[in-house]
């Protein structure tokens, strides 16, 4: 079985990543290198290792997290879907069985939140990682006068982070529940700022939470907000 220590190595796949990277600084975009890629994959595979998945489906989705982003060495526009199809077709030349690549095919091809949704346990968490990931470690420039409002939010956020836990007993029938929760410095921008960029990836994981019978919390500097 192809495992993600031999896709973490594999050269050509990590050109790819480069790639996606050294094009994304030219276009101005936030950083989606190889920390946002290894945080991604870690997040993916530990939300349903706490919902009691299979390691192997852990395991895909720690693949389908690192790969998630590789149809940006192409174009922005449309990555998810060229993404997972160059993916299906590097899994499947390393001799991955058919019908996991297709499952991180499917994952990785409906990320994106305008054109994807949960449609797999893989493609949920997949979502829920990718989305959690706002920080202003992502923010390239160090100069604050030339932000835009996608920079100023994320360099706002100080902490981020996401956790699995046991809900309220019948909270929405739902014994787990998921939290993103974010301290923001206020100062830096206000939290409506958030809601403005972010609403549909907040959406997108309350949908992908659901999938997986779980429940979605955005806590911002301790206050449940959705």
């Amino acid at each position: 079985m192809i495992t993600y220590e031999e896709i973490r190595k594999d050269e050509e796949i990590k050109i790819l990543i480069e790639t996606v990277e050294r094009q994304l600084v030219e276009l101005g975009y936030t950083e989606h290198g190889l920390r946002h890629v290894g945080l991604v994959s870690e997040r993916a595979s530990t939300i349903l290792r706490e919902l009691g998945y299979s390691e192997r489906e852990c395991e895909l989705a720690r693949i389908a997290g690192y790969m998630h982003d590789i149809g940006n060495a192409v174009n922005r526009n449309d990555h998810a879907h060229t993404g997972a199809y160059i993916a299906y077709n590097l899994l499947k030349e390393r001799g991955m069985d058919l019908k996991e690549a297709a499952e991180i095919m499917m994952a990785i091809g409906n990320h994106d939140e305008s054109t994807g949704t949960a449609v797999s346990p893989i493609s949920a968490a997949l979502i829920l990682a990718d989305k959690s990931d706002v920080h202003r470690t992502r923010v390239r420039s160090g100069n604050k006068s030339r932000f835009d409002i996608h920079d100023r939010v994320n360099y706002a956020v100080e902490e981020a982070k996401i956790e699995v836990v046991d809900a309220p007993n019948g909270f929405h029938n739902c014994t787990k529940e998921v939290i993103l929760k974010l301290k923001i410095d206020t100062e830096i921008c206000p939290v409506i700022k958030y809601f403005e960029i972010f609403l549909q990836r907040m959406l997108m994981c309350k949908n992908a939470a659901s999938y997986l019978g779980i429940w979605f919390h955005l806590e911002i500097n301790g206050s449940t907000l959705l």
